[in-house]
């Protein structure tokens, strides 16, 4: 068997595959549920995206209802081996009601909540600051105008609630991850000012202790966004003071730094000052543009960090892309399927050796194991996972994504 020869293979390094595999089943991986229907939700309010958010394309197939999303998301899970959890934003409400975002409650989800505990799947949060008349100026939290502050203040406090009974329903903390496009097209005079609204903005929705057990607040900056070049409120800077003051989880999100920026590298620096990081994982091919993941050597970098920083116990892995030039459940299952692979190649490095070789400066030795562990038979450990795992690879994998795909084109 190919597995055989790659676990002889490892050994000879040092590295249990099946160790290395075992514990990658434990790792969930937090899936959006925007990829599948374009970040639109079934809200129907009207206003612009704001603050960039935009997927290009028209692939058929995009899911028009909750139940064609918790279809194609059912469909993507059973290809993707593990367990795993879904992240929903707060526009993706399953009810006849029409609540404004000030009024939303955990009834309005309680159809999502029903089903991840059927499929056995953890969920997470996200209020949404975008697509509503309120937004259209890309100021939220932040705006001058105290009611518009008051009423997305509202929204966040509400969905944290909805986010903490999430959690105790489930029996699994989930994160309310807190994103506002806020920021400017030109230069601000007072950037000093917006941010301080934004800080006690935040405060407010934040005051309402709740049960850790239950709910995890998180907050996400960004580098900039369509119709905010010259300035983001909630720039890195900001929130990682904010999250260290705090004491929230601090959202890195791979897309919403500068292309040459290297979020591996941020990892450890911004560990020390933590308790819990959430990632969102994405390819910014140009800025914030969402590709989908692929094992790269930015991905494949961050993996080996968490590995071998030992952050996998404090780090919540989630993904944010989307893409609807291509059949968006295989987005999916392609991108959380890399996500996997690049943390299995971390498991079976052989950190040790590793360690000792730049511990004692022989950065040769290092250079030269790092190298030639590239030619390691990875894939064939991947395929064992699969395999324990039911799910398919290689042609079978693309035989089971576009016969679906097929069986949902003819969507309107």
């Amino acid at each position: 068997m190919q597995y055989d020869s790659a676990k002889t293979a490892f050994a000879e390094w040092g590295v249990d595959t099946d160790a290395a595999l075992g514990r990658l089943g434990t790792i969930p991986i937090s899936m959006h549920c925007w990829q599948g229907d374009d970040v639109v939700g079934f809200e129907q309010r009207t206003g612009t995206s704001g603050g960039g958010i935009q997927a290009t394309g028209n692939h058929a197939g995009r899911a028009r209802t909750p139940d064609e999303l918790r279809a194609d998301l059912e469909f993507a899970y059973a290809m993707i081996p593990g367990k795993h959890r879904l992240n929903l934003h707060a526009v993706y409400l399953d009810t006849d009601a029409a609540p404004d975002r000030d009024e939303i409650e955990f009834q309005h989800f309680l159809p999502w909540v029903q089903w991840a505990g059927d499929q056995g799947l953890g969920l997470d949060f996200n209020p949404t600051f975008f697509a509503h008349s309120k937004a259209d100026d890309n100021l939220t939290l932040s705006h001058p105008d105290a009611g518009i502050r008051a009423f997305w203040i509202e929204h966040g406090r509400r969905s944290r609630d909805i986010a903490a009974q999430m959690g105790a329903a489930l029996g699994s903390p989930c994160v309310n991850n807190i994103w506002v496009p806020d920021g400017y097209k030109d230069t601000p005079i007072d950037r000093m000012a917006a941010r301080a609204r934004l800080d006690a903005s935040l405060d407010a929705m934040l005051s309402k202790p709740q049960d850790r057990a239950q709910m995890l607040d998180a907050v996400e900056s960004k580098l900039f966004g369509i119709g905010v070049e010259a300035c983001t409120v909630g720039s890195h800077e900001f929130y990682m003071g904010y999250a260290i003051r705090k004491g929230t989880l601090l959202c890195l999100d791979m897309g919403h730094f500068h292309p040459t920026e290297n979020i591996a590298d941020k990892l450890s620096a911004v560990a020390l000052s933590l308790d819990e990081i959430l990632l969102h994982v994405s390819r910014p091919m140009r800025w914030d543009s969402d590709h989908v993941i692929l094992l790269s050597d930015d991905i494949l970098q961050m993996a080996l960090e968490l590995v071998s920083a030992d952050l996998l116990g404090r780090t919540r892995i989630g993904l944010d892309f989307f893409d609807a030039t291509i059949s968006r459940t295989a987005a999916w299952v392609i991108g959380t399927r890399n996500m996997q692979k690049a943390l299995l190649r971390a498991l079976l490095m052989p950190l040790d050796q590793l360690r000792d070789a730049e511990n004692a400066l022989d950065f040769t030795r290092r250079l030269t194991m790092t190298e030639e562990f590239k030619d390691m038979p990875f894939g064939a450990v991947w395929n064992e996972f699969a395999t324990r795992a039911n799910v398919p690879s290689g042609q079978a994998l693309i035989t089971e994504l576009e016969r679906y795909q097929d069986s949902v084109s003819g969507r309107g």
